[in-house]
């Protein structure tokens, strides 16, 4: 049976809400280097103005994962959501959302990955942790990407 891992975070952004918003959504192939992950390769189909889907490829050392994520934008509440089409972790769904604040912005980060086997109450509180600390991590790294490219 498959569990639900809830876990949430925010991250400080050097630079306006709009600006923020604006540069997280424009996806291109290449921001995987920015997260991290030097070998993933990305292909973005944009459907509609605010639907897009990602198709990403990531080598593993059990092998290549492919996934297929659509997201969908909401550009006057600076906001998008993404949702697992495939791969390991199909259906889960991850909010992203900027507010202003004073000096610069916020990203509240809210996360319901699905995992695809039975854990424990323990297992999925661990799991939680290392999945939070993992994106938390890629965050600060985009963070750090969008203050030099933005502010220079």
């Amino acid at each position: 049976m498959s569990v639900a891992v809830h876990y949430r975070f925010s991250q400080h952004f050097a630079v306006s809400a709009n600006d923020a918003y604006l540069w997280c959504t424009d996806f291109n192939p290449h921001d995987p280097v920015l997260m991290g992950e030097p070998n993933t390769k990305r292909q973005i189909t944009q459907l509609t103005e605010n639907l897009l889907i990602l198709k990403e490829t990531c080598p593993t050392e059990h092998g290549t994962v492919a996934k297929e994520k659509i997201i969908h934008l909401y550009p006057d509440r600076l906001m998008w959501v993404s949702m697992h089409l495939s791969g390991p972790n199909k259906y889960s769904q991850f909010i992203y959302e900027i507010s202003a604040e004073k000096g610069g912005s916020t990203l509240a980060f809210t996360a319901h990955h699905i995992e695809h086997q039975k854990l424990t109450k323990k297992e999925t509180d661990q799991l939680a942790e290392e999945l939070c600390k993992y994106d938390s991590g890629v965050w600060l790294l985009l963070a750090k990407a969008m203050k030099k490219e933005l502010n220079p």
